[in-house]
């Protein structure tokens, strides 16, 4: 019964998830954009319906998955610095620019959970220090690689407009610092608030 539950549910968030794809791929900003700020979710996305069989994740981080690859259809139909809401939060409150790449980096602390669930399952780490910091560990450094990935695609196509919106940085120098920040944050708050949730799922009595 519980699996036909978590099932159930596995399919409603796979057939959200590509609702929003096929409405994202239509007439986006612009199709080579659009690709290099999608494909890290496609990617993650094959990988997961794949190994489903094999290797089936907890509904919460099946949850986690589909959240953040909204957040970056979304953000790859729009390109992350003119979502129309965060446009309007912008010019409601008079900030000095879109705040969507931010959000969207904050939230993806919330992949801590994933790799949480990762390391427990194919490790021997199950509590304490050690899994915690190896969480934030991994987190970080897909962080950082993303960044680096950001920073090698804008190199390649310099002077292009689709490498500077992908880039995002709305001329702030320190861009990368702050999503690299905000990473860590949402990381920790991800820890801190599902962690307990997370261990009755594994079926952890103690962390």
């Amino acid at each position: 019964m519980i699996r036909d539950k978590s099932t159930t549910i596995n399919l409603i968030l796979l057939f959200l998830v590509t609702a929003v794809f096929i409405w994202s791929v239509i007439q986006p900003a612009g199709y080579l954009l659009w690709i290099m700020e999608v494909l890290p979710a496609i990617v993650v996305l094959i990988f997961v319906i794949t190994t489903y069989n094999k290797f089936r994740l907890t509904t919460l981080s099946y949850i986690i998955i589909a959240i953040l690859s909204i957040i970056m259809f979304i953000g790859g139909h729009y390109t992350y610095s003119k979502v129309p809401l965060f446009n309007w939060i912008k010019d409601y409150f008079d900030l000095n620019r879109n705040h969507y790449d931010r959000f969207g980096h904050f939230l993806k602390g919330l992949f801590a959970i994933v790799i949480r669930e990762i390391v427990i399952r194919r490790t021997l780490l199950t509590r304490g220090f050690w899994i915690i910091s190896v969480t934030l560990s991994f987190s970080l450094a897909i962080g950082a690689l993303y960044e680096i990935i950001e920073w090698l695609a804008s190199q390649i196509a310099k002077g292009k407009k689709a490498s500077t919106d992908f880039l995002g940085m709305q001329g702030d120098i320190w861009d990368a610092q702050w999503d690299m920040l905000l990473l860590l944050l949402g990381s920790i708050l991800a820890l801190l608030i599902f962690s307990k949730l997370h261990n009755k799922l594994l079926g952890i009595n103690k962390m």
